[in-house]
């Protein structure tokens, strides 16, 4: 069975969107099966997360791919279930009416994109968390949905999967 990449759609987005379905296609092509479920019947980021472990224990993923609040499902769902790495798409942290979210991998295994112009999630907000937590952070000239900059962020995917693919014993200091 081939690694599985699981993908987290936003609040206002569907399980197989543009984002969504031009990075599944990247992983495919890396020699990952690919998964995203629904979520728009759950408006609450706690149960989307119970949706995502549960059907984590029925076939765990590799790596986790968020975007806003899928984002923050991932980052908090990482701290309940094991997952090599994040791949994170605006993610909705310091959100005032969301929970505090939750890290269950190291930030070294987090990579980060997000757009200047993000007025639903500040960039600072971003800038914070992976300062925190020491991760990969991409900042681009773009907005919330990162619909101008998806080839870039393609690119950032690419290179997410080449180096935490990797097995711990072939990476390199």
């Amino acid at each position: 069975m081939k690694p599985l990449v699981h993908f987290i759609h936003g609040k206002e987005s569907g399980p197989w969107g543009t984002k969504i379905q031009y990075l599944a296609h990247i992983a495919q092509e890396n020699g990952y099966d690919t998964e995203s479920l629904h979520y728009t019947h759950l408006a609450n980021p706690t149960e989307r997360v119970a949706l995502l472990c549960q059907s984590l224990s029925l076939r765990p993923a590799t790596f986790l791919v968020g975007s806003s609040m899928g984002g923050w499902v991932a980052l908090t769902a990482s701290a309940r279930i094991q997952v090599n790495g994040l791949f994170l798409l605006a993610p909705a942290v310091y959100v005032p009416d969301y929970p505090p979210h939750a890290v269950g991998c190291p930030g070294s295994a987090i990579h980060v994109v997000h757009g200047w112009h993000d007025s639903l999630i500040p960039c600072r907000s971003v800038i914070r968390f992976c300062e925190e937590h020491r991760c990969t952070l991409h900042l681009v000239d773009d907005e919330h949905r990162l619909k101008q900059r998806l080839e870039q962020v393609g690119d950032f995917f690419r290179s997410f999967l080449r180096t935490a693919g990797r097995e711990p014993e072939t990476m390199t200091a």
